[in-house]
């Protein structure tokens, strides 16, 4: 039977750093990138459904930013779209969450501390929360009522981590910011029910 030969010095030192990485607990080795955890959404029921980073302003708000109003919109397209849409580098366009119309689910697109692209106007959108809902401001079966139950949950629970006013001053429509041609929520959102649903919720 043959001898093996000794392994050369450099050899066994890799096979020594091995062993020894093999024995530390995996809790004191670094996270990689590429297995990170999606981040946890900031109202409780929500879905992540991140827009691309190219579509908002990274943030740390309330910090760099005060947070004191709600923008209330209205897509003009399909849930599903609206996603699509934040996705896309190219629109150039975000808000942190979509109400979808049938079941009022909730998608997060952005995180509450970065600044989305959804006012049209710089200086709100670095106050405020967006709020997009499925449908189009001239087709108001869209706006079901799990939709309103599950929005103004939704814009209570923003108004309570922040303090904003439950009222029309700081939950305002898309079209109610300086400078915008939008016209959402438009003349079919009963803003009478919404915040009746939002000071209950």
């Amino acid at each position: 039977m043959e001898r093996t030969r000794p392994l050369p010095l450099l050899d066994r030192r890799r096979i020594l750093k091995g062993a020894a990485l093999a024995a530390v607990p995996y809790v004191l080795l670094p996270e990689t990138r590429a297995g990170a955890r999606t981040p946890a959404v900031d109202h409780p029921s929500a879905e992540w459904q991140p827009a691309t980073s190219l579509n908002y302003t990274a943030s740390s708000r309330p910090t760099t930013y005060t947070v004191d109003r709600v923008v209330i919109h209205v897509t003009q397209t399909t849930y599903a779209q609206a996603l699509s849409i934040f996705q896309n580098p190219q629109k150039k366009v975000s808000a942190h969450y979509v109400v979808r119309s049938a079941d009022g689910h909730v998608a997060q697109c952005v995180r509450e501390s970065d600044v989305a692209w959804h006012a049209g106007d710089w200086d709100h959108n670095t106050r405020s929360i967006g709020i997009e809902h499925e449908g189009w401001v001239d087709r108001p079966a869209y706006f079901t009522h799990t939709l309103y139950e599950r929005s103004a949950r939704l814009t209570a629970s923003v108004c309570d981590r922040y303090g904003i006013p439950k009222d029309r001053a700081h939950i305002i429509g898309h079209h109610e910011v300086p400078g915008t041609d939008h016209t959402d929520p438009g003349p079919n959102w009963d803003w009478v029910r919404y915040l009746r649903l939002v000071n209950s919720a």
